[in-house]
This record gives C-alpha cells, structure tokens and sequence, in this order.
C-alpha cells in the first residue's frame, strides 16, 4: 500500500506534526542535547518510541473510553509538573551563572558521555515524554479523538500516519542539530537557550498546576 497517497495516512502525518512542531519540553530536550553532543540519536529514539507508544494507546481506544480518569490526570500533572520544575531550576542556574566557554569544551573534548550515562539520558528523555501531561493530552487524546472519524481499519491508517509524522520530525531535528550544532555552539545561544528552557517549562508548570485547582 502507498501510504504517501492515503489521505487517511496524510491526515494522521499532519495533525501529529502540527502537535509536535510547537517548542515544548522535548523539543527543547532534544535541541540541549544536540548542542550537547551528548546521546541526541539515542534522545530522539526514546521520544519517538514514547510517542508511538501513546499514540498506539490513543488510537486504540483511549479517548473513546472517556480520556483519563481525574486521578490519573492529577497524578500526571503534579507528577509533570515536578520534572519541569526540577529541568527549569537547573536550566536557570545555567543562565545566572554560565559555564565557562573554555571549561565546556574541555568537557566536550574529554567526551560528553562523561557528564551525562546512557542511563540517565533515557530516563530524562522518558520523563519528559510521559511525566508531560501535554503529551499525553496531544498525543493520545487529541490523535486518539481524530482517528475515531475513521473506521477500522482506517483509523489504525491514521494513527500510523500519526508515528510517521512523529518520527519525521525528531528526525529532521536531529539532523539539524547535527549539522547547525558546531555553528550554534556560542556562549550567547547557550545562555539564550538555558533562560528559554527555564521561562517554558515553569511556565508550563505552573499552568499545569493551577488547572489541577
């Protein structure tokens, strides 16, 4: 099957773009990481799979059972909401007080895995994929909502339209990381990015926070 000339499948590939494209938690992640050099393939492979994973639950029937429950979706948010605060505060202690240009390429040179295990990477990229209420609210109840237009097996067309649409942004992320990091590799764009890490994500926080009450 030609899924490029499905509209079912084109469908699902757009909404999905149009929910990820926006700056938000893992993008900023995977964006640090690039300029980083540290784990972005094996970053971008944990948020694609969490993206399948939640937009396989969606699809397959989450939103048509009522979307999440009040508990779940308060244990998701402040659950969220503390990993976002915990990234923003360390974000923000990299902007008031920067890392030295000299001392953060001696790191590099000395091999970025050194500051940051595989262990750890994943966890981190994990956290922020499914301790965000956000992704699960666009990608398993707004993708999962959409594909019920469909019937079977349309909407399984839809919602594999929607992985590709995922796996085609982080992709092409990834490769711009790859091939604009060593130009955007400047003490100013490291700062500008910190202060825009920590301004997005205790603002999302705190939103978070004050919809639970």
């Amino acid at each position: 099957m030609n899924f490029l000339a499905n509209p079912t499948f084109f469908a699902g590939m757009v909404l999905s773009l149009s929910l990820i494209m926006a700056i938000g938690p893992q993008n900023a992640h995977v964006m640090r990481m690039g300029l980083l050099r540290q784990h972005l393939w094996l970053t971008i492979a944990v948020c694609v799979v969490a993206d399948l994973m939640l937009i396989a639950l969606g699809v397959a029937g989450l939103s048509e059972l009522g979307g999440m429950s009040s508990t779940l979706m308060a244990t998701l948010t402040a659950g969220g909401a503390l990993v976002l605060f915990g990234y923003g505060a360390q974000a923000l202690r990299r902007f008031v007080k920067p890392v030295a240009r000299a001392v953060q390429t001696e790191v590099m040179a000395a091999g970025a895995s050194g500051s940051m295990s595989r262990k750890k990477a994943i966890g981190l990229a994990l956290a922020l994929s499914w301790l965000n209420p956000h992704a699960w609210l666009d990608t398993a109840v707004v993708i999962g909502t959409a594909s019920l237009a469909y019937a079977q097996p349309e909407n399984a067309v839809f919602g594999l339209g929607a992985a590709a649409g995922s796996m085609l942004w982080f992709m092409a992320l990834g490769i711009a990381m790859v091939q604009l990091g060593q130009r955007l590799d400047l003490p100013w764009v490291w700062r500008a990015l910190d202060g825009l890490v920590a301004v997005m994500m205790w603002g999302t926080a705190i939103w978070l926070v004050a919809g639970v009450f």
